[in-house]
């Protein structure tokens, strides 16, 4: 099978985990009913996006959020990309993405590797490194259709790490997210049309809906983007989601027609992970 039908999840986030998670389970449950194959939640979509809030909504790897997106992922037979969570490893937090399969096997993890620490002038100002660890691996992951890469929001914006997920063979990249007021409406579109064209990959980004009462405004606007730089699909700033086809087939298609990859210039410059 080349094509599969992707369900990217614009959930509100509360200050309650566990309403968080009552929300993303009931919309996992409506897309997995229209057709869905795999299913993508926001970044924090269980805990809001502040830092105060990171450490008290932390939980080890295994606890009620994980075995929640476990359960419901076998339960309606659904691939999740459980957006992330604040997850504890003895005195750290790190800012994690699991991703189950259908029978609800944790079959990839990706620790967000590049820290959201910025100081616009005249708009947002955020430093996660207040409370979270960097990650540093290089996420790929299997799935019946494919390979699949995955990041987290800032992680978006280093074109780096999507060539090294593209070069494993990801044909897919999907990054849950929650740019803001000021990087989303600059930043967002951009970043994941030129990763899709760069790498000749679907590129997913989710965000939570945009709630104006609380201090952290998403700018929502979940995308898919094609190989070739087309917006599949695009929210607005309100909760729902949407269902779009992904064709592997079109990913080949568009790299044997212009042979991107196969270009690389490897007798003049080379990228590698370095340990």
């Amino acid at each position: 099978m080349n094509k599969f039908n992707a369900a990217l999840l614009q959930t509100m986030v509360y200050d309650n985990k566990l309403k968080n998670i009552e929300n993303a389970v009931r919309m996992i449950e409506k897309a997995s009913t229209e057709g869905a194959d795999l299913a993508v939640l926001p970044e924090m979509f269980c805990c809001p996006y502040e830092n105060s809030y990171f450490r008290p909504f932390s939980e080890k790897e295994g606890g009620p959020v994980w075995k929640a997106m476990s359960n419901a992922a076998e339960k309606y037979g659904i691939y999740i990309v459980a957006g992330t969570i604040p997850e504890q490893e003895g005195d750290r937090v790190y800012n994690t993405a699991y991703v189950f399969d259908r029978k609800g096997k944790q079959i990839a993890k990706h620790r967000k590797m590049h820290l959201f620490d910025i100081d616009i002038e005249g708009g947002q100002y955020f430093k996660e490194s207040d409370t979270f660890t960097s990650g540093n691996e290089v996420t790929v992951f299997d799935t019946e259709y494919g390979r699949m890469g995955l990041a987290v929001c800032y992680d978006i914006r280093f074109p780096e790490l999507s060539r090294l997920m593209a070069a494993e063979g990801a044909q897919v990249i999907i990054a849950p997210g929650a740019f803001n007021m000021t990087t989303g409406p600059a930043h967002w579109e951009l970043h994941f049309r030129g990763r899709a064209v760069d790498n000749q990959v679907y590129t997913i980004g989710v965000a939570p809906a945009r709630d104006m009462d609380f201090s952290y405004h998403s700018y929502g606007n979940s995308i898919i983007a094609s190989p070739w730089g087309d917006v599949v699909g695009r929210m607005d700033e309100k909760e729902g989601y949407i269902l779009r086809e992904v064709d592997l087939d079109y990913v080949r298609k568009v790299r044997e027609q212009l042979p991107l990859l196969k270009h690389v210039r490897e007798d003049i410059y080379t990228l590698s992970k370095l340990r």
